[in-house]
């Protein structure tokens, strides 16, 4: 089975910075594209970042400027580097890859989600 494990999140300041990191692991056999989301209190899952198996990228427009992500291929991570946070960065934040895995076609998979909360 494949399983996406978040960490990095917490409380901090706004203005201050933090950096996500999931990494995937089971039966994998690739992975395309990688990507982050994060979903606030009474709003939809929103896409926030997401770059794919040849490094291409695309940011949500709330975090051009502030958030970067990137990945490590041969340790099958993803991260996000998160700068200048606002209050409305709140949310709580997951991973999401899409993997081709030994014991089943490509699919989604979802992290369990870790919380960001910036203080103003």
């Amino acid at each position: 089975q494949v399983q996406l494990v978040e960490s990095g999140g917490g409380l901090v300041q706004a203005g201050g910075s933090l950096r996500l990191s999931c990494v995937a692991s089971g039966s994998i056999l690739s992975i395309n594209s990688m990507a982050w989301y994060r979903q606030a209190p009474g709003s939809q899952r929103e896409s926030v970042a997401a770059i794919t198996n040849r490094g291409e990228i695309d940011y949500a427009d709330a975090v051009k400027g502030r958030f970067t992500i990137s990945r490590d291929n041969a340790k099958n991570t993803v991260y996000l580097q998160m700068n200048s946070l606002k209050p409305e960065d709140t949310a709580v934040y997951y991973c999401n890859a899409a993997i081709l895995s030994r014991f089943s076609d490509r699919r989604n998979y979802w992290g369990q989600g870790t919380q960001v909360t910036v203080s103003s």
